[in-house]
């Protein structure tokens, strides 16, 4: 099993896109994006990448082949299981949490889009269980919590923090100016202990404090997507 979590830097894409935008749902170029998307599936020795038209859902697809190059992304969908080699999966972010997971031992892996809404509404144990149901065991399940917009920059009205921490216990935080926020990988970290996951690590990077990555809260609606891909080796 690999990993991997990419930035901005290194694509085609213009700004503010610039410059390895992955999404197509943010107004970049769909050709830059193309070309960005053939760079990390060529350089990363994938037979193809799934991409997922990600809806702060809780759906989850189940794949078997590649996609051909400049396929449709995947309808409606937040995160996705294979147990077959080769094939990347990937999940799109900007503050969201991006969630890899693997099963070495059974040869089975999933990636989630996990911000607030997937995240308290279960997108994480719903990945989990369509892992298990291709041979996948809890205690052989590792995760990587991708970079993510941290408590300390995620303010949110109290009303919302309380309702979010309800379904997602451990996610309530506090500011640097003592306001309420969230920070959704502490929820996410504690559920997936709760559902017996114990190999959980996280990308300590903020993505609102790292130009390197690409923050909607910080810069707005126009701005890109970083990808986190998991995929086993195919020898």
């Amino acid at each position: 099993m690999r990993r991997v979590l990419t930035t901005r830097a290194g694509g085609r894409s213009s700004a503010p896109f610039d410059s390895f935008n992955l999404s197509r749902g943010v107004g970049d170029d769909p050709a830059n994006v193309d070309a960005n998307r053939y760079r990390l599936t060529r350089e990363l020795g994938l037979r193809g990448t799934v991409f997922l038209h990600q809806v702060h859902g809780t759906r989850v697809a189940t794949v078997e082949e590649p996609p051909r190059r400049s396929a449709p992304d995947i309808a409606e969908t937040d995160a996705v299981v294979t147990a077959s080699p080769g094939i990347g999966l990937a999940v799109l972010a900007a503050d969201c949490t991006p969630v890899l997971l693997s099963d070495s031992r059974a040869g089975v892996i999933g990636a989630a889009h996990a911000g607030r809404v997937g995240a308290a509404d279960g997108v994480v144990p719903a990945t989990v269980a369509a892992m298990q149901d291709l041979g996948a065991q809890l205690a052989d399940i590792e995760v990587l919590l991708g970079p993510a917009v941290c408590g300390l920059c995620y303010e949110v009205p109290a009303a919302m923090r309380a309702e979010v921490d309800a379904r997602l216990p451990g996610s309530a935080a506090t500011t640097r100016s003592r306001t309420p926020s969230l920070d959704v990988r502490a929820g996410l970290y504690r559920q997936l202990r709760d559902l017996g996951v114990t190999k959980v690590g996280a990308d300590p990077r903020c993505t609102y404090e790292s130009r390197e990555l690409f923050s909607h809260r910080r810069d707005g609606p126009r701005t890109g997507r970083l990808a986190g891909v998991v995929w086993l080796d195919a020898s």
